[in-house]
């Protein structure tokens, strides 16, 4: 496979990897569809400043004009603003945004495929996508899952949104062997709030302990990824009954509307920041910039294992 004729990887982000040195990759949607202007190019910038000061090189990920990139430009992120529409692009999506030349923001699922595919093993989110609420009727499981557990990738995130069934999210994991890891927690979070009710299989204190488990992993040729939560900063969170009623209110009205599959987390969030007057945004820009200061950690004691 001549990955050359589809990928571009920044100068930065080549030189980084051909000495050895930590990469942490970035998904895209946050900037084209996770999160209004200006905070989105804000969040953006300070998540890869903070990566920087980890010591690790960001790389963040996004399909323009049908090439892969791998670490955005300044340049990239405003032809794709200007151009207007930017795909929401799963693992189904990337074939057809890549040969109809078409711009594509990366979602969990996207952005590990692209973070093997260019040889990056750590990668930081705000949280996964999973197990939606009803799946008995509706079916409806996020891609992240599966390709957690296909690809050697860790994927450092505040767990998952409540919005979804965390309990199914953590059973459809655990079938598939993907360790899910509780940083300096023994709970799973749940993105707005620390807690969730739900216990993670390991808790790991230090970003070496999580580096010294991936390296065992892979080396014994247990395929797949690894989940690290890292809940947000306590004086960040939430409160869970608010929330939790907010949610609530956004999952009745999506249902109402008719609204499900990739459109459903973007409308819902929106329908909290509302009923949150605005305080949902600032834990959201929270907990990812912890999360990239968590996976540059991982990513340093990962490189200084090899």
């Amino acid at each position: 496979m001549n990955l050359q004729e589809y990928m571009d990887i920044a100068p930065e982000v080549r030189q980084a990897l051909y000495e050895g040195k930590p990469v942490v990759a970035l998904e895209s949607t946050i900037i084209f569809h996770g999160m209004p202007y200006p905070q989105n190019l804000e969040c953006a910038a300070r998540c890869e400043e903070l990566i920087r000061a980890g010591g690790a090189v960001p790389a963040t990920t996004a399909v323009v004009e049908g090439r892969i990139k791998v670490g955005l430009t300044h340049e990239d992120i405003d032809r794709m603003t200007e151009r207007g529409h930017v795909l929401k692009m799963s693992r189904r999506d990337i074939a057809r945004v890549v040969s109809g030349k078409e711009d594509g923001a990366t979602t969990v699922a996207s952005a590990v495929i692209i973070a093997e595919l260019a040889g990056i093993p750590v990668f930081a989110t705000g949280g996964i996508g999973g197990v939606h609420r009803g799946v008995q009727e509706s079916f409806d499981i996020s891609a992240d899952l599966p390709q957690i557990a296909q690809s050697n990738v860790c994927v450092v995130c505040a767990g998952a949104k409540s919005i979804l069934d965390i309990g199914f999210t953590l059973e459809y994991l655990e079938t598939w062997g993907v360790p899910v890891l509780g940083y300096r927690t023994d709970e799973f979070p749940a993105f707005y709030t620390r807690k969730s009710g739900y216990a993670v299989d390991c808790r790991m204190e230090s970003a070496e302990e999580i580096a010294q488990m991936l390296r065992a992993k892979w080396d014994l040729g247990l395929r797949g990824g690894v989940l690290v939560g890292c809940p947000v900063p306590e004086r960040y969170a939430m409160d869970e009954a608010p929330i939790n009623a907010a949610i609530e209110k956004a999952l009745a009205e999506a249902k109402a509307q008719r609204i499900h599959g990739k459109e459903s987390t973007p409308f819902i969030l929106s329908k909290v920041l509302e009923a949150t007057g605005g305080a949902s945004l600032e834990t959201n820009i929270q907990l990812v910039q912890n999360n990239c200061r968590t996976a540059a950690e991982i990513a340093a004691a990962y490189c200084a294992l090899l």
